[in-house]
């Protein structure tokens, strides 16, 4: 029988495809089409402390093979989703991470506190919701278009230390490719306890109008992501892997099993699907069928097998 599960931190995946945050809200809405429990994982709607309204204007724009976003972190609030969507997340059968972004250390800080509060509320009680944080520090400024903690690998050591001094629940750290070394980036986590890190996030690009002589975004600037920058995702990914010894969750333009197939050899333990969702409403599913299909015909009887083989 053919094995496709692994784990991270003692968190179970049953297979490598996680639905990416910001391009699966919570879940709710794709759990029309298929059984979510078939995933290996979902990561949530990137959650701050308090709620955001997001950025004015355009907020995608599509390019040749890739999306611009410039969404600016929409999201409830994470006292409404431990409220509002923790219920629901208790009942899926598949890994559950909470992506935590912040505009401040002490907005990460509180915000990590209150997940864990509820986490350990819930574990009292006999339920999980909340399984893994996947932390952000790509863009904690959206509005500014900044990365304050995502680009400098000292920068950012300040806010993984805080937030893994404050819970005990897993900590997969999130990576973007404008840090100015990513794969030191990627050890400093490491070093600071870390569990895992996740990679990679969008590139900072642009649009502009020609006609009206601006940039299409309010914000300026906006994240690439899509099959155009699949890859140098998959370059970061293998030479992450090969630096540390946690736990890779690879993304960035993943759009068929050939394309896990692909970020597992390089290294990859799990992978993300983030852009192909607004393109296959049905992507979760049928790249699981594809990797089944993949490793029928290969004989590959666990991933384990492929896994880092470059």
């Amino acid at each position: 029988m053919m094995d496709m599960s692994c784990k991270i931190a003692g968190v179970h995946f049953k297979n490598p495809v996680v639905m990416a945050s910001g391009t699966f809200g919570f879940g709710k809405e794709y759990g029309k089409y298929y059984d979510l429990n078939r995933l290996g994982g979902i990561s949530g709607k990137g959650l701050t402390l308090h709620p955001k309204e997001g950025n004015s204007g355009l907020r995608v724009y599509e390019t040749p093979s890739g999306l611009l976003n410039s969404v600016g972190l929409e999201n409830p609030g994470i006292p409404a989703f431990l409220r509002d969507e923790c219920p629901r997340w208790e009942q899926l059968d598949t890994a559950r991470i909470l992506n935590l972004g912040g505009n401040s250390m002490q907005d990460y800080v509180d915000g990590a506190l209150l997940i864990e509060e509820d986490a350990a509320a819930r574990r009292k009680a006999g339920h999980t919701a909340v399984d893994m944080i996947e932390l952000n520090i790509s863009c904690p400024n959206v509005k500014a278009g900044g990365m304050a903690y995502g680009i400098q690998t000292e920068t950012a050591r300040e806010v993984v230390r805080e937030i893994r001094a404050v819970t005990s629940l897993p900590l997969v750290i999130k990576l973007s490719p404008n840090a100015e070394d990513i794969v030191g980036m990627a050890v400093m986590c490491e070093q600071e306890g870390a569990d895992g890190v996740s990679l990679i996030n969008t590139f900072s690009a642009m649009k502009i109008d020609i006609h009206k002589r601006r940039s299409v975004f309010d914000n300026q600037y906006a994240g690439l992501s899509g099959p155009a920058i699949k890859p140098i995702a998959l370059r970061m990914v293998h030479q992450v892997s090969k630096a540390v010894s946690i736990p890779v969750m690879g993304m960035g333009g993943i759009s068929s099993a050939e394309d896990i197939i692909e970020f597992i050899m390089a290294g990859a333990s799990v992978i993300q699907v983030g852009t192909y969702n607004f393109i296959n409403l049905r992507a979760g599913i049928q790249l699981i069928e594809g990797l089944e299909v993949f490793m029928e015909q290969q004989n590959v009887t666990n991933l384990d097998e492929i896994r880092g083989i470059l």
